[in-house]
């Protein structure tokens, strides 16, 4: 009998409890169950426990997490790897003090503005580039410097047995089976940073006859480039008179500086008598595009360039943009490359320049097609097999490589395109 007072007690005290958590407000429901949750926990150790209340909101299909995270660090304040040790290597002069450390405040104070000309900067000796280095030190190593030490990567071995006459380019295949994409980078083979083949002659007379059309279009500058396409100039002419001797070689006189002499277009470059990138349309069938540091952003831009193989666009289309703005047209660059990208232009150092490539099916050979041009029309049909034979069809291999110079701390893409007709495959 006092068993059944004791259940029917039990029963009412329950449901009175009951009745008073429905008469509460939520959020004093929301106490009660969380002193109830914690209590269950610690009086039930095996049953596992959840650290919030409610569940977390999954996200919706149509709005993905973005891939690509926000920089952690402003870019800003992210400078290149120094080397300024070279400096006393490559300067030659004994006479000349050993080179002393700087500290990174003076260089961030003092960095050359974004559009400012090395040569005219009134200050040159506490005015420095993004590599720590004084454009007074800049100045002290004159013309066609020690860009193998200062860089850290070596000139190529000569290429004794070369004969222009003869000579194919390497089988660029940068094929794989399964496609994902990413920045797909390799170290440069360096002795090959420049490679030259037997249509060296027709190429150059066909870029030249490009610029002459299309002006701006392949070849132009931005204030605030000098330096870089300085750099680049005469390190491409030293790669070349290093890896042909037997074709190229560099002169210097008081009278008239720096003259390349080119021995299979018989020719004379005085240096200093033009543009370094006129320079390289008239002795290098290849394409550089000059990616200056902004200093307000830390953001690398497009300052300079000649292209004579672009597709879709032109030096003129893209010329003062920034890398992302320049990419925006590819697929997924945002969500999956943007963020890798900025970032690994932001630490890259002189001494890993890498290598790419990417490649696509073209119909003939179009070197270079701005936007507009005629030869777009065949993206945007299927021709039938009666008028467009495989003799037509070729694959495109745009070769590029990327490397920071070590003066100006400027980016350097360099491009290469090659053409090899599907039927050749055959073989």
């Amino acid at each position: 009998m006092l068993s059944e007072h004791y259940a029917l007690a039990t029963a009412i005290g329950l449901l009175l409890t009951i009745l008073s958590f429905l008469l509460v407000s939520k959020s004093q429901q929301m106490v009660v169950y969380t002193k109830l949750s914690s209590w269950t926990s610690f009086t039930s150790p095996h049953r596992p426990t959840s650290s919030s209340i409610t569940p977390p909101r999954s996200v919706s299909p149509d709005k993905k997490a973005p891939v690509n995270a926000p920089p952690p660090a402003d870019y800003k304040d992210i400078f290149p790897p120094w080397r300024r040790e070279s400096l006393t290597i490559a300067r030659k002069d004994e006479c000349l003090d050993p080179v002393s450390e700087i500290p990174e405040f003076l260089v961030k104070e003092g960095l050359i503005p974004f559009t400012a000309d090395y040569r005219t900067c009134k200050s040159p000796a506490t005015t420095y580039t993004p590599m720590g280095i004084s454009l007074s030190e800049v100045a002290s190593l004159g013309d066609f410097t020690d860009y193998a030490e200062l860089s850290g990567v070596p000139l190529p071995d000569p290429y004794q047995e070369f004969k222009i006459e003869t000579a194919l380019p390497r089988p660029y295949r940068p094929l794989r089976w399964g496609y994902h994409q990413t920045m797909s980078l390799n170290r440069l083979q360096t002795d090959w940073w420049l490679e030259l083949e037997k249509t060296y002659v027709e190429r150059i007379k066909e870029r030249k006859a490009l610029f002459d059309k299309n002006g701006a279009m392949v070849l132009d500058y931005l204030p605030g480039s000098e330096l870089g396409c300085k750099e680049v100039m005469e390190m491409a002419l030293q790669f070349l008179c290093a890896r042909y001797p037997q074709y190229f070689s560099l002169s210097n006189s008081e009278e008239i500086g720096y003259v390349f002499h080119n021995g299979i277009l018989h020719n004379h470059t005085t240096v200093r008598d033009m543009h370094p990138l006129h320079v390289l349309l008239e002795n290098v069938p290849e394409d550089f595009a000059v990616m200056i540091r902004n200093p307000d952003d830390g953001y690398y831009y497009f300052r300079a360039g000649l292209l004579c193989s672009s597709l879709g666009w032109s030096v003129k289309s893209k010329l003062g943009m920034q890398l992302k703005e320049i990419h925006s047209p590819i697929p997924d660059y945002k969500e999956k490359m943007e963020f890798s990208m900025d970032r690994y232009f932001s630490k890259l150092p002189t001494a890993r320049p890498i290598q790419r490539g990417s490649w696509g099916l073209e119909i003939d050979t179009p070197l270079f097609m701005p936007p507009g041009d005629p030869h777009e029309k065949y993206r945007e049909v299927q021709l039938p097999e009666t008028e467009l034979p495989l003799s037509r069809i070729h694959l495109r291999v745009d070769w590029q490589t990327l490397r920071r110079l070590p003066l100006s701390g400027a980016i350097i893409f360099h491009f290469k395109a090659l053409f090899t007709p599907v039927e050749d495959f055959r073989q």
